[in-house]
């Protein structure tokens, strides 16, 4: 797996005492499945202090971008829709795979809110990325903030899509949240630090 994008250190408060994390080496790949949705490979790596991790699994799905949308009254706007792995119509932040020729996490926010929910601002802007499983998965997801987002159009989903969207005012949103309302556990974080972004919360 690349390192490009990777920070150099890692750690926290301290880590000056703590001795340097050397990278592991991988020494075999096998590729398991490969199609438009999932690149899964058993990889094997040796650590740095000599262990062999054999198979050690790897994803390569593509980058996903998600959109914090703002009405100009202070509503999100959010999706509802089945998620099989919760067993649950859950409610979240529209987005959704980026496509093999989008360079830019902002103008694929742009199109994925617009389709799912026929909402559009006048500027979209990337405010936070995050890998959505460091140990297995060498995809990003980025979070995208559109502010004074309004109605322009009907939605147009995929095949297979089966969406419903939801206004919530984001003073319910942030007393939802302890709660469960955003049940994607990286949503529930990029929520807060996009609403501090957009400076509707401060800490």
């Amino acid at each position: 797996m690349s390192g490009a994008g990777l920070p150099k250190k890692v750690g926290g408060p301290g880590e000056a005492s703590s001795p340097a994390l050397l990278p592991w080496r991988r020494s075999a790949r096998r590729t398991l499945l490969h199609d438009r949705w999932i690149h899964l490979h058993a990889d094997a790596y040796v650590t740095a202090t000599g262990a062999m991790l054999d198979p050690w699994y790897m994803l390569q799905p593509p980058d996903f971008v998600h959109v914090l949308a703002i009405t100009p009254d202070d509503r999100l706007v959010l999706v509802r829709q089945w998620r099989p792995g919760a067993g649950a119509a859950v409610l979240e932040l529209p987005g959704g795979l980026m496509e093999p020729h989008e360079a830019d996490p902002a103008a694929a926010g742009r199109r994925e809110c617009l389709e799912e929910t026929g909402h559009a601002a006048p500027a979209y802007r990337t405010y936070l990325s995050l890998f959505p499983d460091p140990a297995h998965a060498s995809n990003r997801i980025h979070f995208v903030l559109a502010e004074r987002a309004e109605l322009v159009a009907p939605q147009r989903l995929d095949h297979g899509e089966d969406i419903v969207v939801e206004l919530h005012p984001v003073a319910e949103v942030l007393a939802g949240l302890p709660h469960g309302m955003l049940l994607g556990a990286s949503q529930v974080g990029a929520v807060l630090l996009g609403l501090r972004e957009a400076g509707r919360i401060a800490w």
